[in-house]
C-alpha cells in the first residue's frame, strides 16, 4: 500500500467516524453525511462509497443496539417495514426506467419538499396529539423507500413522520435507525446479486468497522444526550443539508 492510499484511508475512516457521530445522535443521516464529504474531497469512487456505506449502516445498526442493550422496537416502525421494503425495489426498477431528464426533475422536486419539510418541523414545534395511524405510518414507508430506491435519500419523509410524533426522542431515533437498516438490508442483496459489490469496497468496510463500533462506545460512554429542542434544530440542519445538495445537482443540471 502506497503513502497516498493509506492517506485516503485514513481520510475515508474519519469520514466515516463523523457520519457515525450523528448518525447515533439523530437516527439518519450517516449515508448523507459520509457520501456528501467523500463527494466533496473526491477520496473514493462513488460506488464503492455507497456500497461500503450500506454495509456500514446495518453495522452500526447493529453496534447502536448492542452498545445500548436495547430490543429493536418493532411496535411503532413495523407498519411502515413492508411497504418501505417494496418502495426500495420500486425506486430501483423505476430509476432504470426513468429518462435522465425526468430524473433530474424529480430531483428537484424532492429537493423543494425536503426543503419545506425541515422548515415546516423547525417552526411548528408542537409534535401531534397522538400517534399517526397504520395507514399513515405505510405510506410513509412506502414514499420513504421509493426515494431510497430512486436517489439513495429514505430518510426525510420517515424523520419528518417521525419527528412529529408524541414519541420519546430515544424512541424516534430506534425506529430510524431499524428501519434504514431495513432497507440497506435489501439494497445490499440487490447490490451483491448482481456483481456490483468490488473487492475496494469490502476493504472500505474492513477497515471502517471498528471505527464505526467505537464512536458508538465513545458516545454512550461519555457524550450526553442533546436537548430536544437543539436535537430538533440538528435534525433540521441535516434535512436542509439534503434537500439543498439535491437543488444544487438540479440547478448545475438547468445550466447545462
Amino acid at each position: 500500500m502506497t503513502l497516498h492510499d493509506a492517506g485516503t484511508l485514513a481520510a475515508f475512516v474519519a469520514c466515516v467516524a463523523l457520519a457515525t457521530g450523528i448518525q447515533n445522535l439523530t437516527g439518519f443521516a450517516f449515508s448523507l453525511v459520509l457520501l456528501g464529504m467523500l463527494a466533496m474531497f473526491e477520496l473514493v469512487p462513488v460506488i464503492d462509497a455507497a456500497n461500503a456505506a450500506t454495509v456500514l449502516t446495518l453495522m452500526n445498526a447493529v453496534s447502536f443496539f448492542r452498545l445500548h442493550r436495547l430490543q429493536p422496537e418493532w411496535r411503532v416502525i413495523q407498519p411502515a417495514i413492508l411497504p418501505s421494503l417494496v418502495g426500495v425495489a420500486a425506486g430501483v426498477a423505476l430509476l432504470t426506467w426513468l429518462s435522465g431528464n425526468s430524473v433530474q426533475w424529480l430531483r428537484g422536486m424532492l429537493g423543494l419538499a425536503i426543503v419545506a419539510c425541515a422548515l415546516a418541523l423547525l417552526l411548528d414545534s408542537q409534535p401531534r396529539a397522538t400517534v399517526s395511524g397504520r395507514p399513515a405510518f405505510a405510506i410513509v414507508g412506502a414514499i420513504s423507500g421509493l426515494l431510497g430506491g430512486l436517489f439513495s435519500s429514505a430518510g426525510p419523509p420517515m424523520v419528518y413522520h417521525l419527528y412529529r410524533q408524541p414519541l420519546s426522542r430515544d424512541l424516534v431515533r430506534q425506529c430510524l435507525v431499524l428501519i434504514f437498516a431495513i432497507n440497506q438490508v435489501l439494497r445490499l442483496i440487490l447490490v451483491v446479486g448482481t456483481g456490483h459489490f468490488s473487492a475496494y469496497a469490502v476493504l472500505l468496510s474492513a477497515v471502517a468497522l471498528p471505527v464505526v463500533h467505537g464512536v458508538g462506545w465513545l458516545q454512550k460512554r461519555y457524550m450526553p444526550p442533546l436537548e430536544p429542542v437543539l436535537l430538533r434544530r440538528v435534525v433540521c440542519a441535516l434535512l436542509l443539508l439534503s434537500g439543498g445538495s439535491l437543488l444544487v445537482s438540479f440547478a448545475h443540471w438547468l445550466r447545462g
